[in-house]
């Protein structure tokens, strides 16, 4: 039996992968099918699963961002921001690219990027609309952005918080470990993107104008519930920041805030849960389960002995060798998949190893996150922006993407080898 159970779940775990990347049945329906797989045949136990495998953690904390940011959304100070950017930049098409990247990329970081351009793209495509511009390179820069900057935190990206959750790892540690190394990438592909695209956008002094003359104050539509968002946001994050301190785990934290804001605005709960990403919460709920059969077949495990054979248990070759293949791997795969299968190999690495492998998580952290930039399917962000933009008449390829965004993938793996080998491996 338990020869049947590890090969029949490495089987449905390839073919769930298949179907993820192939594209042509929804990824939650087709992660679901292969968790349900592993519990009808009996390769894991719904008791198992529940208890031991799908994280609480990290789908009440997307639950509650989700819930804060739809109702933020409703003021309309997203849209305000966008009127600032153009104001700020003049409306220069060239300086506009740069300032919404960044934008993006700080977004990314305290809130969580799928949820940043599903918030920020619409509000591009309207700016570029109006000033006559290619919208292409915006959106390729704002993804760029987002998996930058969402690399920075606990909350960033998805990976982070599956990373987060396992380990134990706070908002505070993934700011220290890695914000300086995000920071350093933002700055050099942002302008180098600036760079590329400098001949490309070119505006009319007419449309310009137009976009200057909107007024800031008139896109907000609901001063009230803005203030009080703002004010349940920030104290959300603080208390991010401080979860360790006051032993609260981060889903707890989202999700109060998301109550809170929910009973102050005194908005239906049935129309904002109505407006959450519940596709992707069954999605995540469903790889969970489809990792854990694979863990229980002991897949994992052999996995693990299998790559510490390969770097002898060092922790710099095991680091170099986790960052470049998530980063491979995430460009090709959705990361988020990758890094639900490669925590629990990494946790029976490090028992096996029994050294310490905190720096081993920064290095898969940078790695896929980062590595989601390389394809148009690296990342949930990627994948949502292509979709809007296909629904307003834009088309944005897979070769387009590929030619500018994978270099520019492997450069920021570069840089973020160098910056794990400066902190952590170099002599003092």
């Amino acid at each position: 039996m338990h020869e049947i159970a590890f090969w029949g779940s490495i089987l449905i775990f390839l073919v769930t992968y298949a179907l993820i990347v192939w594209e042509k049945v929804h990824r939650m329906i087709v992660a679901m099918a292969g968790g349900l797989c592993m519990l009808l045949l009996g390769f894991l136990s719904q008791e198992t699963a529940i208890k031991d495998d799908i994280d609480f953690n990290t789908i009440g904390l997307l639950i509650g961002m989700m819930i804060l940011v739809t109702i933020t959304r409703r003021t309309g100070v997203f849209e305000a921001i966008a009127i600032w950017a153009a104001r700020v930049t003049g409306g220069r098409p060239v300086r506009l690219l740069g300032l919404l990247s960044v934008i993006t990329a700080v977004a990314s970081a305290l809130l969580d990027n799928v949820t940043t351009v599903l918030l920020l793209v619409p509000v591009t495509l309207t700016l570029t609309d109006k000033l006559q511009i290619n919208p292409v390179p915006f959106l390729i820069s704002e993804i760029l952005a987002s998996n930058i900057g969402g690399t920075a935190t606990l909350i960033g990206d998805p990976p982070n918080i599956m990373i987060g959750s396992a380990v134990g790892l706070s908002f505070n540690s993934f700011l220290v470990h890695l914000a300086p190394a995000v920071l350093l990438i933002l700055v050099i592909t942002v302008g180098l993107l600036m760079f590329i695209y400098r001949n490309e956008l070119r505006g009319n002094a007419a449309s310009r104008q137009e976009v200057l003359c909107l007024s800031i104050r008139e896109q907000i539509k609901d001063w009230l519930l803005l203030k009080k968002s703002l004010f349940i946001l920030g104290l959300t994050m603080i208390l991010f920041m401080f979860h360790s301190l006051f032993q609260l785990e981060s889903a707890t934290i989202a999700l109060a805030g998301a109550m809170l804001l929910l009973f102050l605005s005194g908005e239906e709960p049935e129309e904002i849960l109505l407006l959450v990403e519940w596709p992707t919460i069954f999605f995540f709920a469903g790889l969970f389960v489809l990792v854990g059969g694979l863990k229980a077949a002991g897949v994992i495990r052999e996995l693990a002995a299998w790559s510490l054979t390969i770097t002898q248990g060092q922790v710099v070759g095991t680091s170099f060798l986790i960052l470049w293949l998530a980063a491979i791997a995430s460009a090709f795969i959705d990361n988020i998949p990758f890094v639900a299968t490669m925590i629990p190999m990494l946790q029976e690495m490090g028992r096996m190893s029994g050294g310490n492998q905190e720096v081993v998580w920064w290095s898969l952290a940078l790695g896929a996150c980062l590595g989601g930039n390389g394809t148009l399917i690296g990342a949930s962000a990627n994948v949502i922006v292509a979709g809007i933009a296909e629904k307003n008449g834009i088309r944005l390829s897979f070769g387009r993407f590929f030619k500018i965004a994978f270099p520019l993938m492997l450069l920021s793996i570069l840089i973020g080898q160098g910056y794990i080998y400066w902190r952590y491996f170099s002599a003092p």
